[in-house]
């Protein structure tokens, strides 16, 4: 979906680290190379554009977000959930589809899953169900990217694939592990956030020793939405692991529609909100 005032929520890292944390102490990795996406991340930039201030940015921002929020009424997607080491060994991986409507209902089932069963169950199923409680607002934690929690301070410009961004550091205003310390990289067109990439404002808990994320957005048509996440945990005992999700076969305002309906009718949605 379009990005609710940047809702971080959608990230999800705490709920990853829970689950992480649940399963610190099953085993040990060594894995320690860096992931090249974040060394990507803190490329050289250009020099900042003239003529706009961080403020007029982040209103622009807020405003084209909440346009493109009032024309999205639903969509449909699939996604590719998976979670493994840095040598590449895979831990676990899940399959969903995925049914949001406006303005607070999303949906999931599952099509395939192989791996670890206990992976499954204390990441991907929680993350599932703590998006659809963000969808409707049963999460108590406002993380969005507004002025109240954030500033911005412009860096500079470069270009992600077919898009000139205007770069920016967010500066929370509070210590809170819902928060995030890092950059955002917003269309110097669209003004809609095309990357997002930091760690939490605070540490999650002891056995979690650092979570970096990446999170990559698409337009498709007039909307833009998420194309890729991946997050770093490196939790003590367990290791350095990576997970990641991947949001491919968009089909927006009911395109599509039939196929929309038998995804979700030949099985039910794992999660109903």
């Amino acid at each position: 979906m379009t990005i609710k005032p940047g809702s971080i929520r959608q990230i999800a890292w705490v709920g990853l680290a829970v689950g992480m944390t649940a399963l610190a102490t099953r085993a040990a990795d060594r894995a320690t190379a860096d992931s090249p996406n974040l060394r990507e991340v803190h490329a050289a930039l250009e020099a900042p554009p003239p003529g706009i201030t961080a403020e007029e940015l982040f209103s622009k921002l807020l405003e084209h977000n909440r346009l493109r929020d009032l024309r999205l009424e639903s969509y449909s997607a699939r996604r590719s959930y998976e979670l493994k080491d840095l040598e590449g060994n895979v831990r676990a991986q899940q399959s969903v589809a995925v049914h949001y409507t406006a303005p607070e209902t999303k949906e999931f089932r599952t099509t395939s899953e192989n791996g670890s069963s206990v992976i499954r169950k204390m990441v991907f199923k929680r993350l599932m169900e703590s998006e659809a409680e963000a969808a409707t607002g049963q999460q108590h934690h406002d993380s969005s990217i507004k002025p109240a929690n954030y500033s911005f301070n412009i860096v500079g410009e470069q270009d992600i694939g077919p898009y000139h961004c205007i770069v920016a550091e967010a500066i929370p205003k509070s210590q809170d592990k819902y928060l995030f310390e890092g950059r955002i990289w917003i269309d110097a067109q669209d003004f809609a956030i095309v990357r997002i990439a930091g760690h939490p404002a605070r540490k999650l808990s002891f056995w979690i020793n650092r979570v970096d994320f990446v999170r990559q957005y698409q337009r498709i048509g007039d909307f833009w939405l998420p194309e890729k996440d991946e997050t770093f945990v490196d939790v003590k005992l367990y290791g350095k692991k990576v997970f990641s999700i991947d949001h491919h076969d968009y089909r927006i305002n009911g395109q599509d529609s039939e196929q929309q309906a038998r995804d979700f009718t030949r099985d039910g949605p794992v999660a109903v909100h």
